[in-house]
């Protein structure tokens, strides 16, 4: 850390600067996060409008253990049922997927292609099959094999729908977030990022972005933005290309999908991996791009997608917050009195704390959010551990028709038990 007691106060004062500036981008993270924080309070929803004819399109790669229990989920919807599909594409299995899916009453595409796999590939194939039909649906439902929905997704995108809406994400949530404290702390962290930020964003009138999980597209917004992305997080990438053409990401409050998390290290160290390798990537592609584009257009939507794509995870935020604060501290000391530095540490320090707070509150994990709050620092000592035994492999964000991402599924729990 260095002993600043040897320096002239003039020295100690440049550095004491230094470390300010340093630290200006933290502090404009922490008001931003708790801006939003601030206005995480829902809006009325709109009436449904039960005209609206939807698909829901799952796209699954071997996954026979859970398909089926999603397909009769997703058949418990409140809706008519004349006004709805499922629709299950088994890209590249070599499980009973498809079987398992066509028995559970659902209409399945079965996708081969081994040079272009993945989740974006297997939506942009469902997609391009619902818009050629003569009678299309009206609006077009993602959700993953995995997921349970609430029984009123499809009443609160059709309300949405109704009034205006082209894009619309449904709150996605952590379904076994009571089970350990690794999971307990993912449903806080899930509460921060998808729905304190996106309760925020939607009271601002900014885009909520999409998830890959609870989306929903009018046919419209298929046509105007077809979906080509086929990164590691498709989803994110989608998001952005939308709002290049002018169409916001609504959020819908009152809906949720929720999948399991892994409870295991091992099983939640590949998921993180994968989230975090094709948000970075995607942040090196894209997010200076979209800054200049929002800036020569005026446009806050696009700025405010910019910023998100910039901000780094909690986890790592909390490192660079706990370092400069440490150097902070310890020129408060030196110069005994407090050391300009300290003020870009204090307000990322609450704005992170309001931003959890809310997360906790809104997460509904109780006592047991708190008592992972408590392992945040056991926590971050994993994930650090991970980024230094990652591997070099690296994930490409080309057109589609590339080979840019292969599926790399998440071992789910039933798995790890056996």
């Amino acid at each position: 850390m260095g002993d600043f007691s040897k320096l002239g106060d003039s020295a100690v004062r440049v550095v004491d600067v230094a470390v300010a500036v340093a630290a200006a981008p933290l502090a404009f993270a922490g008001v931003y996060l708790g801006v939003l924080s601030a206005f995480a309070r829902a809006k009325p929803a709109p009436s449904s409008d039960l005209s609206v004819r939807f698909a829901i399109v799952v796209p699954a790669h071997n996954e026979a253990l859970s398909i089926a229990e999603t397909v009769k989920n997703l058949q418990t919807l409140r809706y008519p049922v004349g006004q709805l599909r499922i629709l299950v594409v088994a890209d590249n299995c070599t499980d009973d997927t498809a079987a398992q899916a066509r028995d559970a009453g659902a209409e399945v595409i079965e996708r081969t292609d081994r040079e272009n796999r993945g989740k974006g590939f297997a939506l942009a194939c469902a997609f391009e099959v619902l818009l050629a039909e003569d009678v299309p649906v009206h609006a077009v439902v993602v959700v993953d094999a995995d997921t349970r929905a609430s029984s009123n997704l499809l009443l609160a995108f059709s309300g949405r729908i109704a009034s205006g809406a082209e894009a619309m994400q449904a709150s996605y949530r952590v379904a076994n977030s009571r089970t350990t404290w690794r999971t307990a702390l993912m449903g806080v962290a899930f509460a921060c990022m998808h729905d304190v930020r996106s309760l925020g964003r939607e009271r601002l009138r900014l885009s909520t972005g999409l998830r890959g999980n609870g989306m929903c597209f009018t046919v419209g917004s298929l046509r105007r933005v077809p979906h080509d992305a086929t990164s590691l997080v498709e989803d994110v990438e989608h998001g952005i290309d939308l709002a290049l053409q002018g169409v916001r990401v609504v959020f819908v409050h009152e809906a949720f999908v929720e999948a399991e998390m892994p409870e295991r290290a091992n099983s939640a160290a590949s998921q993180r991996e994968r989230w975090e390798r094709g948000r970075a990537q995607l942040r090196r592609e894209r997010a200076l791009p979209l800054l200049r584009s929002a800036l020569r257009r005026r446009d806050r939507v696009q700025a405010d997608l910019s910023v998100d794509l910039l901000l780094p995870p909690l986890s790592q935020y909390l490192i660079a917050l706990s370092a400069v604060g440490s150097f902070a501290t310890l020129l408060t000391f030196t110069r005994q009195r407090l050391a300009l530095s300290a003020v870009p540490v204090a307000l990322g320090a609450v704005g992170l704390a309001c931003h959890v707070g809310e997360g906790w509150r809104q997460s509904g994990t109780g006592v047991d959010g708190l008592r992972a709050l408590s392992k945040v620092p056991e926590y971050v000592f994993w994930k650090a551990g991970l980024r230094t035994r990652r591997s070099p492999r690296k994930f490409a964000l080309g057109p589609k028709g590339s080979n840019a991402e292969e599926w790399v599924r998440t071992t789910r729990n039933a798995e790890d038990s056996k």
